[in-house]
């Protein structure tokens, strides 16, 4: 088994990007992966649209 491998994504105020970011990380070849978004207090939407991917990723649950 490979390590995992955490990959850290600094979140504040980029919602027309977090997405896409997220898709792509959330699509690597490499599945060994966690994924650690930091919202440090965004003015927008983007620490609902990183929850909603949590709960995808994890088949529901946050």
């Amino acid at each position: 088994m490979q390590p995992k491998l955490s990959i850290v994504v600094l979140v504040y105020n980029v919602e027309p990007y977090i997405r896409q970011c997220l898709d792509s990380l959330v699509n690597q070849t490499m599945k060994n992966i966690e994924i650690i978004c930091i919202d440090d207090g965004s003015l927008d939407n983007c620490g609902a649209i990183c929850d909603e991917y949590a709960k995808v990723e994890r088949g529901g649950n946050i």
